[in-house]
């Protein structure tokens, strides 16, 4: 790839912070961009039934999950 000084710099500067070389920065950054686009796109397939069942599901009135509720109930540490 052929990049402006500045962009080479900025992309050192973020790859000695986490301690990797320029390499493995931009290998990294662009297998996790790669990810969210195919997630983005993926596409999912369910029968008539399964829909039925996944559109009644979010239409219906949540739930709390137990786990969530006690990570929103905690005191902040900066308070």
């Amino acid at each position: 790839m052929r990049l402006p000084v500045s962009d080479v710099e900025l992309i050192d500067r973020a790859a000695g912070i986490n301690g990797c070389s320029r390499t493995e920065f931009v290998r990294e950054a662009a297998v996790r961009a790669a990810e969210g686009v195919l997630l983005d796109r993926a596409l999912v397939r369910l029968s008539p039934a399964a829909f039925g069942a996944f559109a009644r599901a979010v239409a219906g009135p949540g739930r709390p999950v137990r786990e969530l509720v006690a990570v929103l109930e905690r005191k902040a540490p900066w308070e």
